[in-house]
């Protein structure tokens, strides 16, 4: 491997200083959100082998899996590290692709897709046994991940991509260096740097990555939409958006990426709307209006600007403050959430997290499949 990989030096040490250090349930939460897509029934072009020297054992068939259905999570940056391909998709989760694992663990590719075969198909009928897949099986049960597939997979500029989460890679690392009969002296050495070093806190330096900018752009995505709609509500009438920040501002506390997929003042303003006409409250406050309301110019909805958006009578504003909190925070905030986690937009640890800051429901974690 190049030297590239060694301490890192200069501007990424320095910025060790702005990595953000999760816990093994946390890091893990954001490899299984990532992964909550599940099969479709179309088959998969068959991994090419390995032209180079094969470390692991040659795998007997090459049938094709089944088609992952691709997350709409684009990458926020990809690049090859000396030697190793890596990258971090816009939720935050650093991966490996499958060339990357090749080349840290010295393992064939044909290998590796041998391992993310045996895990698919025996997914739903996990039995403990000394064979690799129970290994695997044992590691990433242990550390929170219990998804049908072992890569994300996600496209970018119309290609697919297949994304190793830092959790599995790990998983990966410590199998070749530890349990392979064969020659270990390459996973053993990188095992060893990143287990002090951290596989996250490698890939965010390597890549100039920074967590810490994912928060400042949420707050940018918040600030931007404010000074949008700050004029455009004629007086005596209040907007749902300008509403919610009692919402928008724990959630970025949170961890949550505020952005062009997390719009939660859609889930709110229709569920209000709801609530509005079933109770007749025109009558009651007097007729609600529309206004023009327009997204920053480098969301993809601000394609249709302006959009037309109700605004309400400011005599119902209280009304409004207290359904948000009995009524959409309690028993529609949890759902809007749920449906986050399972587009990948959100990992549960932060969803929870989120939602306890409200009091509101937490999220249960997949269900074991351990027999």
């Amino acid at each position: 491997m190049s030297d590239d990989l060694d301490e890192p030096k200069g501007r990424r040490k320095g910025g060790l200083a702005r990595a953000v250090k999760l816990s093994p349930e946390e890091r893990a939460a954001i490899a299984s959100a990532a992964a909550k897509k599940r099969w479709e029934g179309k088959p998969a072009a068959p991994l090419k082998p390995n032209k180079n020297k094969e470390l692991g054992a040659k795998s007997t068939a090459m049938a094709a899996p089944l088609k992952q259905a691709s997350l709409d999570l684009g990458i926020e940056i990809e690049r090859d590290v000396g030697g190793v391909e890596m990258g971090v998709l816009e939720n935050g989760m650093p991966y490996l692709t499958q060339r990357g694992l090749a080349t840290i663990t010295g393992g064939a590719r044909s290998t590796i897709y041998d391992i993310v075969k045996e895990w698919e198909e025996r997914h739903n009928d996990w039995v403990s046994g000394k064979d690799r897949i129970s290994f695997f099986q044992k590691y990433l049960n242990e550390n929170g991940f219990d998804e049908p597939t072992l890569h994300v997979e996600t496209v970018q500029a119309g290609s697919i991509h297949y994304a190793y989460p830092d959790v599995v890679c790990m998983a990966f690392l410590e199998y070749y260096a530890f349990e392979y009969k064969g020659d270990n002296s390459n996973a053993l050495a990188n095992y060893r740097k990143f287990a002090s070093f951290g596989l996250r806190r490698f890939i965010y330096e390597a890549l100039g990555y920074s967590p810490e900018q994912k928060v400042l752009d949420s707050w940018r995505h918040f600030h931007d939409r404010v000074d949008m709609t700050a004029t455009s509500v004629p007086m005596g009438y209040f907007s749902v958006f300008r509403e919610i920040a009692i919402m928008l501002v724990p959630m970025i506390r949170a961890g949550i990426f505020i952005s062009d997929k997390v719009v939660p003042d859609v889930s709110v303003g229709l569920h209000w709307s709801s609530h509005w006409e079933a109770n007749d409250l025109d009558r009651k406050y007097g007729n609600r209006t529309r206004y023009d309301h327009e997204y920053p110019l480098y969301y993809p909805q601000s394609k249709s600007n302006p959009q037309p958006a109700f605004c309400y009578p400011e005599e119902a504003l209280g009304a409004f403050r207290a359904w948000l909190q009995a009524t959409y925070i309690r028993s529609k905030f949890p759902a809007y959430m749920l449906g986050q986690t399972r587009k990948g937009t959100v990992p549960l640890a932060l969803a929870n997290k989120a939602l306890g800051a409200f009091g509101a429901q937490q999220l249960e974690a997949p269900k074991k499949r351990l027999k």
